[in-house]
């Protein structure tokens, strides 16, 4: 979720290029740099932390020219510092690159770079672009086919820009899978991650497309495809105000993170599924774990966290002990501190935090490191402090997530927890080989499965405007599907201030039945088809003594029709991994009922998107 800027034309660089940064703050960034060419070099001027950081650094001098790039950074491979900011430079600092995205071989190319004689400054994988582009200008001193070059070799994602100061009157921009707008003015043209950036300045713009790349003028702009062949756009003219562009157009970020939800998916399964010549799914790989003995010969996985994080472990404990054979215990990190832990020679504990800051979690990864635990830790932010602390770090490449409420953060946890479940039982030789294949090859279609379930947005729409004013909501399900209920009672709870509980269906009857009646509201996520029948008869239970009913399922077959008041049908995927997707229409149905009832479920009161303190 980085943010790109740039700009060429008769105006001072600088200014335009930090403001247009400020614009783009929302996105998230723990970084910021610009490369402006002042008329005989590219001056590079970087820092970690916030733009106003970056501002003072060069309050004091003066950066003339007027063409320039620049970079708020999300840390995906190296944590945050002035060095692993960008923009990035060739050793010779004469050509500058800034870039969002993910170069998933990039070290394999960094390897082929070092033995060359390329030295590194930085730990990202952006500076092996700078290098690689250098590479191939010294054998052709074009830019533009040095960059199409470059872009052949690199695998993954990315929205960049290059500047060179051999050519001072271009820069040139690409764009594959992740965002990039260029800006058309009047003597003068800009680019950016986002429309924000760009609407002081101009209204019309050009959205690129897969393998696009652009050069811009100041004067023109030249579009090209990844043959290098000349193409033509029709501008769009941008008629949205400044704050709902921040969001893409949705109304609020809570919304814009729910669809948002198949790129993140995507980012974080891609590069660790493996795929034999054929493009089947075949393997899985962690650069960041080596899955040796330690796996081979754990006896039990012992996960903490707190809040949404929490209930990833409890689908987790599920998916484990289906999949591996071997017992998961889940603690919430504020219990784990205060219990005095078992903690055996063989186990292995994982901790999962959206912000790698979380005061309890921290804490009880602490003391289980003290008893000398394996630790393992599932993050969204490189460089947070779990992180840097944990014996591996497996980052959910989920993106910054600005809404409180975690939606993108907790489905990218899942997979990560998926995917770890499904390498441990290669360790274990616990499925077969067609076993784990298929449900690898499930895994990587998820996120087009939630795309279908985005589509469908109008039936949750219309479902919560006639239930957002209910007393009591209870969310019912078995084994994987008791474990949605308890984030999606959170996710409502959170943002419409609607009293939401989670139970065990088969519980219903010890206890909370007794709290049933015409107020009540209860959701039933049926996604186990050995359990329709059990989950079929609750609903019957609740419905006649008054409560209205709703079902999340799978099922085609008519199992709940009849006895469900409204059912929502969602894509058939494996039991196994239902998790991912039943969670889906719940975020939505959250979301819906928290505007209805006039709450910003952005900043749902008394809460905090990372709880850094007791």
């Amino acid at each position: 979720m980085c943010g790109i800027v740039g700009y060429i034309g008769y105006k001072q660089a600088t200014p335009i290029l930090i403001n247009a940064l400020k614009k783009l703050e929302y996105r998230g960034y723990d970084s910021a740099g610009i490369a402006v060419f002042n008329g005989e070099d590219i001056i590079v001027r970087k820092a970690k932390g916030v733009i106003k950081v970056l501002e003072e650094r060069i309050c004091k001098e003066v950066i003339k020219g007027s063409m320039g790039i620049g970079h708020t950074r999300w840390a995906t491979h190296g944590e945050p510092s002035d060095i692993n900011a960008h923009p990035h430079t060739n050793v010779s600092g004469s050509i500058a690159v800034v870039h969002n995205g993910i170069i998933e071989n990039y070290m394999e190319l960094k390897k082929w770079l070092q033995a060359k004689g390329i030295v590194f400054k930085s730990q990202t994988d952006t500076e092996v672009i700078a290098h690689l582009i250098n590479y191939f200008y010294e054998s052709n001193r074009n830019i533009f086919e040095a960059v199409r070059q470059a872009l052949a070799k690199l695998e993954g994602s990315y929205a960049l820009a290059v500047e060179c100061k051999d050519f001072p009157d271009r820069i040139v921009a690409a764009r594959k899978e992740s965002p990039l707008v260029v800006g058309l003015g009047e003597n003068e043209n800009f680019l950016a991650s986002d429309i924000p950036a760009l609407l002081e300045y101009t209204r019309d713009v050009y959205f690129m497309d897969q393998k696009e790349l652009a050069v811009l003028y100041s004067d023109h702009i030249d579009l090209f495809n990844a043959d290098g062949e000349r193409i033509h756009k029709e501008p769009y003219h941008v008629e949205w105000d400044i704050s709902s562009a921040e969001k893409n157009g949705f109304e609020h970020f809570m919304l814009k993170e729910i669809f948002e939800q198949p790129k993140a998916l995507t980012d974080t399964l891609r590069p660790r599924i493996v795929k034999d010549s054929c493009g089947k799914p075949v393997d899985i790989s962690f650069d960041e774990i080596e899955f040796g003995s330690e796996w081979k010969n754990a006896e039990r996985i012992v996960i903490s966290a707190c809040g949404t994080a929490y209930h990833a472990g409890v689908v987790a404990k599920y998916a484990i002990e289906r999949l591996v054979r071997i017992p998961v215990e889940v603690v919430t990190a504020s219990e784990f501190r205060y219990c005095n832990p078992i903690l055996k020679e063989n186990d292995i504990f994982i901790t999962i935090s959206q912000s790698g800051e979380t005061a309890d979690t921290l804490a009880a990864m602490r003391l289980a490191k003290s008893k000398g635990a394996k630790i393992i830790a599932i993050t969204n932010c490189v460089g947070s402090t779990i992180s840097r602390e944990a014996d591996n770090v497996i980052y959910t490449w989920a993106g910054p997530e600005i809404a409180v409420a975690s939606t993108k953060a907790y489905t990218t946890q899942l997979c990560c927890l998926y995917l770890i479940a499904l390498k441990l039982s290669q360790c274990k030789e616990t499925l077969s080989k067609d076993e784990f294949e298929s449900l690898l090859d499930e895994m990587q279609n998820l996120p087009g499965k939630i795309e279908e379930i985005l589509k469908d947005k109008n039936v949750i729409q219309k479902f919560a405007s006639v239930q957002f004013n209910k007393d009591k909501i209870f969310y019912i399900g078995r084994l994987f599907d008791s474990a949605s209920c308890l984030e999606s009672a959170l996710k409502l709870k959170e943002v419409s201030y609607m009293h939401s509980e989670a139970f065990n269906a088969g519980e219903l009857k010890h206890g909370p039945i007794a709290l049933i009646d015409s107020s009540t509201l209860v959701v039933a996520i049926a996604t186990q088809p050995d359990l329709y029948d059990k989950i079929g008869s609750n609903i019957v239970e609740v419905k006649t003594r008054g409560a209205s009913t709703f079902v999340i399922t799978q099922d085609k077959s008519d199992s709940f029709r009849g006895k469900a008041d409204e059912q929502f049908i969602l894509p058939e995927v494996s039991p196994v991994l239902s998790s991912i997707i039943a969670v889906i229409p719940a975020q939505l149905f959250a979301y819906y009922c928290s505007i209805l009832r006039g709450n910003n479920p952005d900043q749902p009161r008394n809460l905090a998107k990372s709880v850094t303190v007791e």
